[in-house]
């Protein structure tokens, strides 16, 4: 809790501005926004494409472990080339290697 001291202290320190130097403040402020805009915009153009990198590796990775389970299959029992699972299995792949390049 503040003591009176100190409430009284920042009553004291309270800026009182005139009308002209409200505007000043204002058009400071808003200058300053508007200088860094244009950094914001870089920012925001770095974040997107890392994150369009980080979902070009998921789908890499998503095909990858795909792949794995699909030849681990063909271990077991096999899986025929035109089967529905063989042509899943393609698709994923060059919808992978088309997020890549």
């Amino acid at each position: 809790m503040l003591d009176t001291k100190t409430k009284s202290s920042l009553d004291e320190k309270e800026p009182t501005l005139t009308k002209e130097e409200l505007n000043a403040r204002r058009d400071e402020i808003t200058s300053f926004y508007k200088d860094n805009i244009q950094h914001l915009e870089i920012q925001a153009e770095y974040e997107t494409l890392l994150a369009t990198i980080e979902k070009a590796r998921a789908e890499r990775m998503q095909a990858q472990m795909f792949m794995a389970q699909q030849y681990a299959e063909q271990g077991e029992g096999g899986v025929e080339p035109d089967s529905e699972e063989a042509r899943a299995f393609k698709e994923a792949m060059e919808k992978a290697a088309t997020n890549i390049n």
